[in-house]
């Protein structure tokens, strides 16, 4: 089939929406404690609502689009997105945030399912290595631009009486005067609303999906949970989902309140480096994985990441200002590396186990609670310090992860010359 460049071009469309989306809980998480005085667990629940719906999602996901197609099930997936946006948007309240966070995760959870087979195809299965780290690349550059987009509604809402801009003055009629970050909600149901119009005067190929990307049966996956590896790398890929968000939705907070920064400029500017560290890392990581094995790439980013941790919670103002979007640096490799260990650690029924992998990316979900709870009780500092057992159990998996087959390195030892057959 020839490479359909139009389809390639949503898929990547698709991948910054979601970025977009997904990412910016981070920056408005001091907002939402400051505008709704909630404590550190209650807005820790934002993240839970968002991230908890990959784990209710994923799975039947892959079952919808083995049913009905890629379009149809995109197109759901962001009338999902514009419906959550337009919930808060409309009556932002607390309540309301966490039910439109959970609509919109189910929205993106769906979307991860559908779009990587569509991928595959309309760019042609020999440039998919290439064209899914671009996307990747696409991902992380929407993380970067996302707190930077939050930080630039919140510093001029106030004045668009006297700025030039429309967007500003548009936005300024829609969104409580008390509420200037909540107009992040109107962007999102834009972005949502114009991809939904883009796919549906869309001409998607046909997606014949390959034995690894189909959802399998209920049977294949009963037979994968009666496996204690597939539950060890269940765990560790919770571990690390939640070691990610679990840093990115409180770092603003922590800079706020150790240390005195403001959430909507330095705060959100240590959390876009968060995810521009992480993507960059991935470029640094990639030419490892060609050296090293990548248990060994994997222990050496985890303790990399834990002793930026450890620089950001104890260390003074500069130093936790720093050290905090460095643990994305390290935290860059985690994920590809844990996936194809898992991957590569079973014999068959990849599709499902895929499936499961996505279902723990409910991890985001569940550790950023857990250190709100903490926080409320002990302080934030004690809080983030949990981040410890999680980056702790990936660590585990370079020592104990057996795949049965490893990643390809390149071999720096000369040739032996061998002797001429006489």
């Amino acid at each position: 089939m020839p490479r359909n460049h139009y389809m390639v071009a949503i898929v990547f469309l698709t991948f910054f929406v979601m970025s977009l989306l997904t990412n910016i809980l981070g920056p408005i998480v001091p907002d939402i404690i400051s505008s709704f005085r909630v404590s550190l667990a209650a807005a820790a629940l934002l993240p839970f609502s968002f991230f908890i719906a990959y784990g209710l999602m994923s799975i039947p996901a892959g079952f919808l689009v083995d049913r009905f197609g890629e379009k149809p099930v995109m197109i759901a997936a962001f009338l999902a997105g514009t419906v959550g946006s337009l919930t808060f948007a409309f009556h932002p309240s607390y309540r309301m945030a966490v039910v439109s966070l959970f609509v919109m995760g189910s929205g993106m959870a769906t979307l991860q399912t559908a779009i990587n087979p569509l991928l595959r195809v309309a760019g042609g299965e020999e440039h998919f290595a290439f064209n899914s780290a671009f996307a990747q690349l696409i991902f992380g550059l929407a993380s970067f631009l996302s707190p930077y987009l939050y930080s630039y509604l919140v510093l001029n809402l106030g004045n668009a009486h006297v700025n030039p801009n429309g967007l500003l003055r548009i936005l300024n009629r829609l969104t409580p005067p008390n509420l200037p970050w909540a107009s992040m909600y109107w962007i999102f149901a834009v972005f949502t609303v114009l991809m939904v119009a883009v796919l549906f005067f869309s001409r998607f190929p046909r997606v014949e999906r390959t034995a690894n990307e189909q959802a399998g049966s209920w049977k294949m996956y009963g037979s994968l949970f009666r496996k204690p590896m597939v539950w060890a790398f269940f765990l560790c890929v919770f571990a690390y989902v939640g070691s990610e968000q679990g840093t990115a939705d409180w770092i603003s907070k922590f800079l706020s309140v150790y240390h005195g920064y403001d959430p909507h400029t330095s705060g959100a500017l240590a959390v876009s480096w968060f995810w521009g560290l992480l993507t960059a890392g991935c470029f640094v990581g990639m030419l490892l994985l060609k050296i090293f094995d990548s248990r060994y790439v994997l222990i050496g980013a985890c303790v990399g990441a834990l002793v930026c941790l450890s620089a950001a919670l104890f260390g003074p103002a500069k130093i936790s200002l720093i050290a905090f979007p460095a643990v994305g640096f390290f935290a860059s490799v985690m994920w590809p590396i844990l996936v194809s260990l898992s991957l590569n650690s079973v014999s068959e029924h990849h599709g499902s186990f895929g499936g499961i992998l996505s279902t723990a990316i409910m991890g985001g979900a569940v550790v950023p609670v857990i250190i709100g709870r903490i926080a409320d009780h002990f302080g934030l500092r004690a809080g983030g310090a949990f981040l410890y057992i999680t980056f702790g159990f990936v660590l585990s998996v370079g020592f104990w992860a057996r795949p049965l087959i490893t990643n390809a390195t390149v071999s720096f030892a000369k040739a032996e010359v061998q002797p001429a057959r006489g």
